[in-house]
């Protein structure tokens, strides 16, 4: 595998030094910080990175104002509560967007998110507990249990909620292989999977980095040269 000073020494030459790169990074996540979280904020959260999966991000985040008055806050136990004709009607509220599929993922991602308080005292506690080494697992089991939080939906989902992910996106897969990684352009098998964990892994353990900023780096190290100002605000920091 290539080192990852020198994935890092060109991402930063593309970026115009390593004080610029540095500064694209965000703050390092604490993990632990999600367990105070309130479920609300969780279910809120996921149904954004649904609702923007495949969608424009920009009109998702103009719109969330609408999305928290029509979902009632977020609040679990009270969607819940909600009749048939409550989220029929939603289907037709201009204040959200109206597809059908994703308004059913809130009700059963409101379930989810309620079991797993149950279980755990809250979601955001279940989550701080999770091993940071294991994404893969922890994605998995959001894919399993919970609604349309597959692929890279789960991915952005942990990381808006700043639990410490990678994600694997196109520029992220190619400096990986670009590195040595013997993984597929499409990096979805348990197999590809399992590599990019393992290797992910090893980088925290090289270099202190959290996956975060490793992830980050790869995906600025190759690929189109995104100027800083335009990643600024694709992650909001």
């Amino acid at each position: 595998m290539l080192d990852f000073d020198k994935i890092r020494a060109r991402a930063a030459k593309r970026k115009g030094g390593e004080a610029v790169l540095a500064a694209l990074l965000g703050s390092a996540p604490d993990n632990a910080a999600l367990a105070k979280i309130p479920d609300r904020r969780i279910l809120s959260t996921m149904a954004e990175r649904v609702f923007a999966a495949g969608f424009v991000w920009r009109v998702i985040e103009q719109k969330w104002p609408g999305f928290e008055e029509a979902f009632l806050g977020f609040e679990p136990k009270r969607l819940l509560f909600q009749p048939d004709d409550f989220w029929h009607d939603l289907t037709a509220d201009k204040r959200i967007v109206r597809n059908p599929q994703k308004i059913k993922s809130v009700r059963d991602n409101a379930a989810f998110v309620e079991r797993m308080s149950k279980e755990h005292g809250s979601f955001g506690k279940f989550l701080s507990q999770w091993p940071a080494d294991d994404q893969i697992g922890l994605t998995a089991y959001l894919a399993k249990h919970g609604s349309r939080l597959g692929g890279n939906t789960g991915q952005y989902f942990l990381r808006w909620l700043d639990w410490d992910s990678f994600i694997i996106s196109q520029d992220m897969g190619a400096a990986l292989r670009d590195a040595g990684l013997d993984i597929s352009e499409n990096p979805t098998s348990k197999r590809d999977l399992s590599r990019i964990q393992i290797q992910i892994n090893n980088w925290v353990q090289e270099t202190g980095l959290p996956r975060k900023h490793i992830s980050r780096i790869l995906a600025m190290s190759i690929g189109e040269n995104h100027a800083p100002e335009t990643i600024r605000e694709y992650t909001g920091e």
